[in-house]
C-alpha cells in the first residue's frame, strides 16, 4: 500500500523577481510601452484560388476550370506575378509607343468570378473592377496571396496546439505564461492522471479513491483516515463511497491544476505591469530632457531611452539584454575596462558622492587652468618691461646738412 499524501494548494501573495523580468546585468525582458497608433489594416483575402491555368492573361475568354481550394506554392504566386508584371511592362510599353493597349476584360471577368466564388476578396474601395489597371490586379493578387501566408502562419501554432494532448496544452500555457518549474507542474500533472484513472469498481482503487479525498478534504490523522476506511469497508460501504467522492475528487484534482495556472497567470500580469511601470519611468525621466542637470540632445534622448527599454543584444545568459546590459558585459569580459566598470560602480552606489567629487576635480582642474594663465600673462609682461629697461636710450642722429655758403668756391663776394 503507498503512503498517502496529503496534496493541498494555497494562493499566496507572488513577488516579481526583477531578475527573471529584467535579466542581470541588463533588462532583456523589458516590454516596450504599447503603440497606440492602430495598426494600418492589410487588405483582405483567403488562401484558396481557382486551379487555372495561367494562361488566361493571354487568352481571356479560355473557360475555367472548377474552383478546387488549394494552398498556392511560393512556385505558383510567383509565376502569377510575373506573368502581371509581364502585363504591366506591355501597358507601360503601349503607352509610351502608341501600340494597342492590353486587354484587361479577362483579368476582370475572372477576378469577379472569383470574387463571387469565395476564393478572391477583392479591395475595400469603390472602384469596379472594369476600370482596374493591370497594376491593380496585381496588387490585388498580391495582397491575396500575402494574406493567404499570413493566416498560414497564424493558424498553425494554433493548429499544432488543439492537435496536443490536454497535458501538453496545459504545459505549453504554463511556460507561455512565463511558468519555469515544469517538473512540478507534470508531478502534478501525473497526480491528476493517475486519480482519472482510479476505478470505484475495483476494491484497491476504492480505498486509494476514500484515502485521497479524506487527506483533500483534511478529514483527519492518517491513523483516523485509515481506521474510516477500515470501518466503511467492513459495512460494505466502501464501494458506495468510492463512487460518491470519484467525482469530487476529480474536480478537486482539476481545481489544483486551475490554482497553479492562475498563479502563473498573476504572476504574468504582475511581471507586464512591472515591466510597463519601467518603461514609463525611464520615459518621464528622459522626456524632459535632462538628466543630472546635464541637457539633452534629441540624439542622445534617444539612444538613453532605446539602451534601458530595448532588448535588441545578446546576453551570456542566454536571454535578450539591453545596452545597459550589453555594455556592462562587454567591458567586465569581452572587453575588460574595469576602470570604466568601477567608475559606473561608484557613481550607483554614491551618485552624490561621485557627482561631488566629479565637480571638485572640475574645479580644481578650472583653478589651475585660470593659475597658469595668469602666470603665463604675468611673465609675459614681466619679460616685455625687462625689454624695454635694457634697450639703451638712442639720440636722434643728426642729419647732414650742406651750407649754401661754405666752402662753395663760386661764391660771390
Amino acid at each position: 500500500m503507498t503512503e498517502p499524501t496529503n496534496e493541498s494548494t494555497s494562493v499566496s501573495q507572488v513577488d516579481v523577481n526583477i531578475d527573471d523580468l529584467f535579466g542581470m546585468p541588463g533588462a532583456e525582458n523589458v516590454m516596450l510601452p504599447a503603440d497606440n497608433k492602430e495598426e494600418e489594416e492589410e487588405k483582405k483575402s483567403v488562401f484558396t484560388r481557382e486551379t487555372v491555368d495561367t494562361t488566361f492573361l493571354d487568352k481571356p475568354t479560355e473557360k475555367e476550370t472548377p474552383a478546387v481550394e488549394v494552398k498556392a506554392t511560393p512556385k505558383e504566386v510567383e509565376e502569377t506575378i510575373n506573368e502581371l508584371d509581364s502585363l504591366i511592362a506591355q501597358e507601360e510599353d503601349a503607352g509610351n509607343k502608341g501600340r494597342p493597349k492590353v486587354d484587361k476584360s479577362g483579368l476582370a471577368e475572372l477576378a469577379t468570378k472569383m470574387i463571387e466564388e469565395g476564393t478572391l476578396i477583392p479591395f475595400d474601395d469603390d472602384k469596379p473592377l472594369e476600370e482596374y489597371t493591370t497594376k491593380d490586379f496585381r496588387e490585388l493578387f498580391e495582397a491575396n496571396f500575402q494574406e493567404r501566408e499570413n493566416k498560414v502562419r497564424e493558424n498553425t501554432p494554433r493548429e499544432f496546439f488543439q492537435a496536443l494532448p490536454e497535458e501538453l496544452q496545459i504545459a505549453a500555457k504554463y511556460v507561455a505564461d512565463g511558468g519555469q518549474d515544469l517538473k512540478g507542474l507534470f508531478r502534478t500533472l501525473a497526480h491528476v492522471e493517475e486519480m482519472r484513472q482510479l476505478d470505484p469498481s475495483d476494491e484497491y482503487d476504492q480505498q486509494e479513491i476514500a484515502r485521497q479525498y479524506l487527506y483533500a478534504t483534511q478529514f483527519g490523522t492518517p491513523e483516523e483516515i485509515e481506521a474510516e476506511i477500515t470501518d466503511w469497508a467492513d459495512l460494505g460501504k466502501l464501494e458506495q463511497k468510492a463512487n460518491q467522492f470519484k467525482p469530487k475528487l476529480d474536480k478537486m484534482q482539476e481545481e489544483i491544476v486551475a490554482r497553479q495556472l492562475a498563479e502563473q497567470e498573476l504572476k504574468k500580469q504582475q511581471q507586464e505591469q512591472a515591466a510597463k511601470a519601467y518603461t514609463d519611468n525611464v520615459y518621464n525621466t528622459l522626456v524632459t530632457g535632462e538628466v543630472g542637470g546635464i541637457k539633452l540632445d534629441k540624439k542622445t534622448q534617444s539612444l538613453l531611452y532605446s539602451g534601458l527599454v530595448q532588448p535588441n543584444y545578446p546576453s551570456i545568459s542566454g536571454k535578450q539584454t539591453n545596452l545597459l546590459g550589453h555594455l556592462l558585459e562587454k567591458y567586465q569580459f569581452v572587453e575588460p575596462r574595469h576602470d570604466l566598470i568601477a567608475e559606473a560602480l561608484w557613481l550607483l552606489a554614491d551618485p552624490d558622492g561621485y557627482k561631488g567629487r566629479v565637480r571638485e576635480q572640475g574645479s580644481k582642474e578650472a583653478v589651475e587652468k585660470t593659475v597658469r594663465q595668469l602666470k603665463t600673462e604675468q611673465q609675459r609682461k614681466l619679460t616685455s618691461s625687462s625689454a624695454q629697461e635694457e634697450e639703451p636710450t638712442r639720440k636722434k642722429p643728426v642729419q647732414k646738412t650742406l651750407s649754401r655758403n661754405s666752402g662753395n668756391i663760386f661764391r660771390r663776394f
